[in-house]
């Protein structure tokens, strides 16, 4: 059994994890069994299960760069607008 990341996990809601965790077990159960062939099924729920929080994941990513981007532009904005006061100071 694969176990999904840290981030992925924490993005989970509580339903999703309470599962997770359910699966996890029985996926580990069958493999202590040399169940492999119901351990991959198992596997293929817990990934579709962990692709809405995977998807959170990749949205928080976005926000942030989106966040970035906005910073990045205020600074320039700020920066040009205190090269033109230092400008007429010098004039």
């Amino acid at each position: 059994m694969r176990h999904c990341s840290v981030q992925v996990r924490g993005l989970l809601t509580r339903d999703e994890l309470d599962r997770y965790n359910a699966l996890f077990d029985v996926g580990h159960y069958l493999e202590e069994q040399n169940r492999y062939d119901l351990v991959a099924t198992v596997q293929k729920e817990i990934d579709i299960l962990i692709l809405p929080a995977i998807e959170r994941l990749k949205e928080k990513g976005r926000q942030r760069d989106r966040d970035t981007e906005e910073y990045l532009a205020r600074k320039a904005e700020m920066e040009a607008q205190l090269r033109a006061i230092a400008d007429e100071d010098d004039e």
